[in-house]
């Protein structure tokens, strides 16, 4: 597989602002294979050390706090030295040993020479535990599931190279068709690593449901196993309350649904950890459409998401056929929004937001691009009217306004129709338009 993350990985090594790397994400999403395979391409050496297989690692920094003394230790393990620039050093699932995590600081700050990639479950609620983690001492750099665009390069490289080399309004309608088709397949499939692997060498779906059903039984395990001083109980309610918050008309979170008569005080803390973990993808609502979308943020207005849109369908219980024979199921426009929240939150450095100023009023995603503020709407099928999307665009008057459909890209009076499965290239059409 080709991933996206492998070009970020080697600007942080060529970066002058380079500290020790951490790699956060929610479990499965490929940070091992990530790390490993970086070492591969761009290192003469790779020494990878599991915190979780290799218990007695922690000996090591629990009585040391010298990075140059740590290194010579771990060189000696391997049998080896290990060379600053030349050699990759990988700390994997550090969260078992936080000493190691902790001691990314002394690296950074007394022996940055030394390349050091860290990842490990659950990473990102340790943020708050500045004991526990070595802010402003590292890079961050987030890894997500595999995007369309990657997907399709590992399915069907040849329709990846199509629309990277052809211009969206030149895209023929046999090649949209397909392209339609592989974005369907993905609805089902999602960007789970495991299941990617699998759909491209067997393209049993049922097998590709398994794997769904089991990583759903990891993140549920894992609620209790790291969930210190949050309450597990109530992180499993909000996550299993998660497609019952999206079938509703109005997707925003209602904590009745989590539990009759539940209050914000009960479950802000569930909600803060499974977005902190990367399971669960949060948008606020705005009060105000305008530049900068961050300051108008309504925090008591917000939507939950799946991390993964092939996780949501398997929770929702959507049905292939329903999917591949493109019928209108209830749950479908919910599908699509998820699968557009995944592609949408890479692009841009400010998260996405909605805008819903009342009940009958709501505009799906509002996108920041430096000063510009761009509304999408999302149509999971032809139908694409949407009086919402239109009361905005003739109140507001948007420089660009896009519309994300199964139609084929288009520019209107005042508006684009971008296909669903360019949703992955808005930062680009919009450069362009």
């Amino acid at each position: 597989m080709q991933r996206k993350a492998l070009e970020e990985l080697l600007e942080w090594k060529k970066s002058s602002r380079r500290k020790p790397l951490v790699l956060q994400g929610a479990r499965q999403v490929g940070k091992t294979w990530l790390m490993k395979e970086f070492g591969r391409l761009y290192y003469e050496k790779t020494f990878y050390f599991s915190f979780d297989k290799e218990e007695e690692l922690s000996s090591i920094f629990e009585k040391n706090k010298d990075p140059f003394r740590i290194i010579e230790l771990l060189g000696t393990i391997f049998n080896d030295k290990i060379e600053p620039k030349k050699h990759l050093i990988i700390f994997d699932e550090v969260q078992e040993c936080p000493n190691a995590l902790n001691s990314l600081k002394y690296f950074n700050e007394e022996a940055n020479e030394y390349h050091i990639v860290a990842a490990g479950s659950l990473l990102g609620t340790l943020l708050a535990e500045p004991m526990s983690y070595p802010v402003g001492k590292v890079n961050l750099l987030h890894i997500a599931p595999l995007d369309f665009e990657e997907f399709l390069g590992a399915v069907n490289p040849g329709l990846l190279k199509y629309i990277e080399e052809t211009p969206p309004e030149e895209i023929i309608e046999i090649q949209h068709a397909r392209l339609i088709e592989q974005y369907h397949n993905y609805l089902i499939v999602g960007g789970m690593p495991e299941c990617v692997v699998s759909w491209v060498q067997e393209k049993n779906a049922g097998t590709v449901a398994q794997i769904q059903k089991e990583l759903i039984s990891i993140y549920e395990n894992d609620f209790s196993k790291h969930n210190k001083k949050v309450n597990a109980a109530r992180i499993l309610l909000v996550f299993r309350s998660l497609v019952s918050q999206l079938s509703k008309e109005n997707e925003k979170f209602i904590y009745g649904c989590v539990k009759s008569g539940a209050r914000a005080r009960e479950f802000e803390e569930a909600i803060e950890w499974l977005a902190s973990s990367g399971i669960v993808l949060r948008i606020y609502d705005v009060k105000k459409p305008e530049h900068p979308l961050n300051a108008f943020e309504d925090f008591s207005s917000f939507k939950l998401f799946f991390f993964d849109v092939g996780l949501l369908k398997f929770a929702a219980g959507v049905s292939n056929k329903d999917i591949i024979l493109d019928t209108g199921f209830q749950f479908k426009g919910p599908l699509t929004e998820n699968y557009v929240l995944q592609q949408l939150k890479p692009q841009f450095e400010i998260s996405p937001h909605y805008y819903s100023p009342n009940q009958n009023y709501e505009v799906d995603f509002l996108i920041q691009n430096e000063g510009d503020i761009i509304p999408i709407e999302c149509k999971a099928g032809k139908n694409t009217l949407s009086a919402s999307f239109k009361r905005y665009r003739n109140e507001c008057k948007p420089k660009i306004a896009i519309r994300l459909s199964e139609l084929s890209y288009k520019k209107q009076e005042d508006m684009i129709n971008v296909p669903l499965y360019l949703a992955c290239r808005i930062n680009r059409i919009e450069t362009e338009s």
